[in-house]
């Protein structure tokens, strides 16, 4: 079963962001796997484990993306491909027609992704390259279990469960749940340095001509501080009466 897990480097959420000219300032910040697509990669490896295969990771993304394919080969993926798109423009509109165009000629059963990424939680870029690639697709999934050419999909819909059969090939994408990502190992990691990682240029895949942003992000913005909240003591009636004297006095509301 060959698998094709398209991945995204982004920042990482836990480290302080600054934001400058209304964008996210990439010095000092530390770039990581995006979470969702670590699920994409573990599931993959996982399905490669018990059906054979090969299983290959695709970035568009700067140079500096290489370090998430190597993290991803680090966990066992077994060839990496890079789509230097340093200093373009991109959305998931374009991303998608990208994506498609390099898998468009690969041989696979299999897409594998992340339910979205944590940088601007679209979540389109999958469903974007399956409907490029005119193949089934089934997004936030929690389970799946391949047999007989066809994948048992469960997906995670508004606090339920809906339960999908498809035929291969299928795009889906990983919600949390679905599994426990690995840890590179050090063998693993060590491996990662001597397997293939392809490099493409936008300009060698001749889709530029026409290839513009459908989405333009015009602000970024930090969310504001929280206000410090208000403890009040006393008995119920008192407390009560306090809450009304803020809401009037200090917040303003008419009751």
């Amino acid at each position: 079963m060959n698998i094709l897990v398209p991945l995204k480097q982004t920042f990482d959420t836990e480290e302080r962001i600054t934001i400058t000219d209304r964008k996210i300032t990439e010095e000092g910040v530390e770039f990581i796997v995006n979470p969702y697509d670590e699920y994409a990669v573990e599931e993959a490896v996982k399905l490669r484990d018990e059906h054979g295969g090969e299983v290959t990771v695709i970035t568009v993304g700067p140079e500096r993306a290489e370090k998430a394919l190597r993290t991803a080969l680090a966990m066992g993926a077994d060839k990496a491909v890079l789509v230097n798109s340093e200093d373009t423009e991109l959305d998931e509109y374009s991303v998608g027609k990208i994506l498609a165009s390099v898998i468009k000629d690969c041989e696979y059963d299999m897409i594998i992704c992340g339910n979205m990424a944590v940088d601007n939680g679209s979540g389109q870029t999958g469903p974007r390259l399956a409907e490029e690639l005119n193949i089934a697709q089934a997004t936030s999934i929690t389970n799946l279990v391949v047999h007989n050419g066809k994948v048992s999909i469960e997906r995670d819909v508004e606090g339920d469960v809906e339960l999908i059969e498809v035929s291969l090939p299928v795009l889906v994408s990983a919600q949390q749940g679905l599994n426990e990502p690995r840890y590179p190992s050090l063998p693993g990691i060590m491996k990662a340095k001597k397997k293939p990682l392809e490099r493409i240029e936008l300009d060698d895949l001749n889709i530029l001509d026409g290839l513009m942003q459908r989405t333009i992000v015009t602000e970024t913005y930090l969310p504001s501080k929280k206000k410090a909240g208000y403890i009040l003591t006393g008995e119920i009636e008192e407390q009560v009466k306090g809450i009304v004297n803020l809401l009037t006095d200090k917040e303003k509301v008419t009751l």
